[in-house]
């Protein structure tokens, strides 16, 4: 009797796989102090042991389960192989030898593989002959993600693609956990998403994207890490102040007699401009109060 075989992040239902989720369950992660040299090792040594079988149990299903994808792609029309996620992304399974010149057809420019190397099919060479750089950022499937500084080049490099106006096609085996992983995380720094909504979004252009318990943690994580700058648009009627801006405006020596001004950088808004000059400068009078005093731009609100 045929049982399909799932791809890339779903568990396979057959005695063997059973048995090897077994073992990986044994070898869970305890929580351990890391001033504790002995049980630190202890927990290093299981954490090597279940990457070694989750290796071990990735290699031999590799085959089967890239042909029960090929043979859902030639069946079923909804089963892609790749799906452009948005202009300059597309997402996708591994690719064969002969889908680089298509790719290159839809202006693909660049490929991120997240395959270790006995998944990947299509040589760098090869890619470069058709003009198209070639990452290389090898993940263990299943359970794993990329580290953060592998996501991180990942998506600076699909942002110089696009910026080129070249598309970059992600993919791991099945273009569902591993590939899924970076692609959010470029939405989430360039597209300005929230993992959630990147996931949401991401699942509309293909359904059957399915992220291990790490992978979503991996995206939670960059999204949490990524630097937060306050931003402002020059349009409109605008003021940016700043220290240089204040000079002149600390009274005379008598008056201010061991009294400080401290200056905070903001942007303001005038509605109209004048008003809010006038309410800024008024809000800036040092009183007469004896002893040091520091004194804050207040926020910026209608007088």
């Amino acid at each position: 009797m045929f049982h399909p075989l799932p791809s890339d992040t779903h568990t396979p239902n057959f005695g063997n796989l059973q048995r090897f989720e077994m073992k990986i369950e044994e070898l869970d992660d305890v929580g351990c102090d890391p001033n504790d040299d002995p049980c630190y090792r202890k927990q290093i040594v299981k954490v090597d042991a279940k990457r070694a079988l989750v290796g071990a149990g990735a290699r031999i299903l590799f085959y089967p389960t890239l042909l029960y994808n090929v043979f859902r792609n030639k069946i079923q029309a909804e089963f892609r192989w790749w799906d452009e996620v948005d202009q300059f992304v597309l997402l996708g399974a591994v690719p064969f030898p002969k889908d680089v010149p298509r790719l290159k057809q839809l202006g693909v420019g660049g490929v991120i593989t997240l395959n270790e190397p006995y998944e990947t099919l299509v040589p760098s060479s090869l890619y470069h002959a058709h003009g198209i750089d070639h990452l290389v950022i090898p993940t263990r499937d299943y359970l794993f993600a990329p580290s953060f500084d592998d996501i991180r080049r990942a998506v600076d490099f699909i942002h110089r693609n696009s910026s080129s106006g070249r598309t970059t096609y992600v993919h791991c085996k099945a273009g569902r956990g591993r590939s899924t992983t970076i692609v959010l995380c470029y939405l989430v720094e360039y597209k300005h998403m929230t993992p959630a909504a990147a996931l949401e979004y991401v699942r509309s252009r293909r359904p059957r994207v399915l992220l291990a318990p790490s992978q979503w943690k991996a995206v939670q994580e960059f999204s949490g890490q990524r630097p937060t700058t306050a931003t402002y648009s020059p349009s409109g009627d605008a003021v940016l102040i700043t220290k240089a801006d204040l000079e002149g405006y600390h009274g005379t020596a008598d008056d201010n007699a061991g009294k400080e001004l401290a200056v905070v950088s903001r942007t303001i808004r005038t509605r109209p401009m004048m008003a809010r000059l006038s309410c800024l400068f008024a809000s800036l009078k040092v009183s007469g109060v004896s002893g040091p005093v520091t004194r804050r731009l207040p926020e910026a609100r209608a007088c």
